[in-house]
């Protein structure tokens, strides 16, 4: 059964994981840049001398591609970056070991902790994009029972329903109750059910003790391959702006521009790999197999059946999304104070990178 084979990961993938001085010599369908840059001078950069160690929070799951392909094609040790991954339980976690400086990056996704730390003057920066939905192929949607797609055929129809999420005050109530708005609902309108891990939700639905819930890949791909659940909407219908993994900087790297700078290169040159062979087709089977030795997903044939996760090749966020999140959290009481996304973005490590990259040609 297909929905075993990816239940095996399922560990991997619940809940919502030195400075040294180098002179730098100026001269100088694939988802959509969110911000408008110009490039300047194009920077030569050295590598650093000695090795820096990063260490790097992170599920090791695909929209970690940027990491991943980075480490496996060696674009950080280029630089003299060498990686370290380190897993966390919960993302508070990781926020405090980001804030603390005992964690350099973040693969993480909107929490209020991660806002709130910000507030309380903690250096940590939301850097560079780390997952987004592709129009047409969201990887991370609302998905519905099998057998009640021809009874909810529309928003209204989720009124009063049993819709999951794994958590609250996160990442998928924000994505749920955006569903709900286009009827003018929020997630107070349905029996909201918080089930902590995606194929858990998959496994609800398969049984008929919930009508359907917020599901990211590879489950997706689970529960339509399996009949037990239909894709519904497309998250362009309800979210088109949302930002829904981010890459963070914590006190530890924004002390060390130097690494910092040189990690944004490394990362944008992996991350351009993923886009050039999931849009473009190019080296496809290459990444393929860099992703299945070290992402969670091991299955080289889930790869073409995914709906692919969206990583900006210009590495800047959706500041539109950063703002719903944070008026999302402020109207609900869960912010201790006011922010912006300005406040919590710093596109300057993107920036650089793209004026050594140049800007990616689509």
């Amino acid at each position: 059964m297909f929905l075993v084979v990816v239940l095996l990961i399922s560990a991997f993938i619940i809940g919502c994981s030195q400075q040294a001085k180098v002179e730098e010599k100026p001269e100088e369908t694939v988802p959509e840049q969110s911000e408008e840059h110009t490039v300047e001078s194009k920077p030569e950069v050295e590598p650093l001398s000695p090795k820096v160690k990063v260490t790097v929070g992170m599920k090791e799951v695909v929209s970690d591609a940027g990491v991943l392909i980075g480490m496996a094609k060696g674009y950080y040790e280029e630089l003299g970056i060498e990686i370290e991954s380190v897993s966390f339980n919960t993302g508070q976690d990781m926020i405090n070991a980001l804030g603390a400086g005992q964690l350099d990056v973040g693969c993480t996704v909107t929490a209020s902790g991660l806002f709130n730390a910000i507030l309380r003057d903690i250096p940590i920066k939301i850097v560079a994009d780390k997952g987004i939905n592709v129009e047409g192929q969201g990887y991370y949607r609302l998905m519905i029972r099998k057998d009640l797609v021809d009874e909810i055929k529309d928003f209204e129809d989720l009124r009063g329903r049993k819709l999951a999420v794994v958590g609250t005050a996160s990442l998928d109530e924000i994505a749920l109750d955006r569903v709900l708005n286009q009827a003018g609902m929020t997630t107070n309108d349905v029996d909201l059910q918080v089930i902590r891990s995606f194929p858990d939700i998959v496994a609800a639905m398969s049984n008929k003790s919930i009508d359907g819930g917020m599901i990211i890949e590879p489950f997706v791909t689970a529960a339509i391959e399996d009949d037990i659940a239909d894709p519904w909407k497309d998250p362009s219908e309800y979210d088109p702006d949302a930002q829904t993994a981010l890459l963070v900087y914590g006190k530890s790297m924004i002390e060390r521009p130097e690494v910092a700078k040189r990690f944004m290169i490394a990362y944008l040159k992996a991350v351009r790999d993923y886009n050039d062979a999931f849009f473009k087709g190019i080296n496809k089977d290459e990444i393929i197999s860099i992703l299945s030795e070290y992402s969670t997903v091991k299955d080289k044939a889930l790869y073409e059946k995914m709906y692919p996760v969206g990583l900006n090749p210009d590495g800047f966020v959706r500041m539109k999304g950063i703002q719903m999140d944070l008026d999302w959290y402020k109207e609900r009481g869960l912010l201790k104070g006011d922010l912006n996304a300005e406040d919590v973005v710093d596109n300057s490590y993107a920036e650089y990178a793209v004026k050594v990259l140049g800007n990616y040609q689509k």
